[in-house]
């Protein structure tokens, strides 16, 4: 398999560890990212009225996967963020033997994956509720349809404060400096860990940075607290910091699967995708099974400790073991919310109907 390397400006790290464990979400009221996702209780009250497996409204007519095709013509270029986690997770879990040809691509967010897909160089893309939400603004509506989610754990996703801070509450960040990472899912639970105490955007001092500068900035003393995640909420603990709030009871565990319709409606390339899928869904269950030999690769592909990955890959499977399954109503009502918060934050200048991103053509094969 030929592999692209593409290295462009990081939005979320949160993926390269996250896809070790990726899990199902609980109620929609429980909603991830670097999925981000919190479905709201009016959205949460709807949602909860339907089953999970039952198909969304949205529905697209699409080439159902055909058992004749020729797989051995089919190329299925797939993106990935970080260090290539699919690439070496189907490798390591032997199965990376499939019948059609794959051309990995490596990033360092999922925007620039639906970068890729609005330009034709990708068919199939992975990331959080937040990219499709300003991707669908581009031209074509970005030439993408969200047909499956990767479900996952929502640790490491936290407001920290620096060692011997005088904060001790959430409403204490009053008038504070506190980093974020503008349009990614730390500003959207940072936005509702502040609604929980009773706080609004206005009540703070943000400073927009990136998950390093922003890492920086907290253990500097420049900010009192940080909202992040994956590395960055690692790396901090380990120099001392402490969690003031978690976000793994607001954030959904919802990583969206992209594809675009011309990759949905080819036979070929539709089979490809569902046989990926699921090829995926056993890579997660090896990684279950496999845990001391993944986390190996995890470490040695990251530069973290071995302990350290082995014990973040148990801490996500525990909360939620990775899953890949259809879209649902559900699923649907968390990002619609998560749409709502960025066009009430001002980063969206008209409200968005996420639904119309979505497309049920895998659904029932994802079943």
């Amino acid at each position: 398999m030929r592999k692209i390397h593409l290295r462009q400006t990081a939005l979320s790290l949160f993926l390269l560890v996250s896809l070790v464990s990726l899990a199902a979400c609980g109620n929609s009221n429980k909603t991830n990212e670097t999925s981000a996702g919190a479905a709201s209780p009016s959205a949460s009250a709807a949602a909860s009225s339907q089953s999970s497996s039952e198909a969304p409204s949205p529905s697209e007519s699409a080439a159902a996967a055909d058992p004749a095709a020729d797989l051995s013509k089919v190329t299925l270029r797939v993106g990935q963020t970080g260090w290539g986690t699919y690439e070496q997770g189907l490798k390591a879990a032997g199965l990376n033997d499939t019948p059609y040809k794959i051309e990995y691509s490596v990033f360092q967010g999922g925007n620039l994956q639906l970068e890729a897909i609005a330009a034709d160089h990708l068919d199939l893309a992975l990331t959080s509720e937040i990219p499709p939400i300003f991707a669908s603004l581009a031209a074509g509506g970005g030439n993408f349809k969200i047909i499956a989610l990767s479900n996952s754990n929502t640790l490491n996703q936290e407001v920290v404060i620096p060692k011997d801070s005088k904060i001790k509450t959430v409403a204490d960040l009053k008038g504070k400096k506190v980093a974020y990472v503008k349009a990614t899912t730390a500003q959207y639970f940072l936005v509702k860990i502040l609604e929980q105490a009773g706080l609004t955007w206005n009540d703070i001092e943000p400073v927009e940075l990136s998950t390093a500068d922003g890492l920086s900035a907290l253990l500097s003393g420049k900010v009192e607290a940080l909202a992040s995640y994956g590395n960055a909420i690692t790396s901090a603990h380990d120099k001392g910091a402490t969690t003031l709030a978690s976000a793994k009871d607001i954030l959904s565990g919802n990583f969206p699967i992209e594809a675009t319709p011309a990759a949905i409606a080819d036979p070929g390339k539709h089979a490809a995708i569902v046989d990926y899928l699921s090829r995926l869904n056993k890579y997660s269950e090896w990684t279950r099974n496999h845990q001391e030999e993944w986390s190996k690769i995890v470490a040695a592909a990251t530069k973290q400790d071995v302990g350290q990955a082995l014990q973040t890959l148990k801490d996500g499977e525990a909360q939620r073991p990775t899953k890949i399954v259809p879209i649902s109503p559900a699923a649907i009502a968390s990002n619609q919310d998560v749409a709502d918060t960025l066009h009430g934050l001002g980063l969206l200048e008209n409200k968005i109907d996420v639904s119309a991103l979505y497309s049920d053509a895998f659904s029932a094969e994802i079943k």
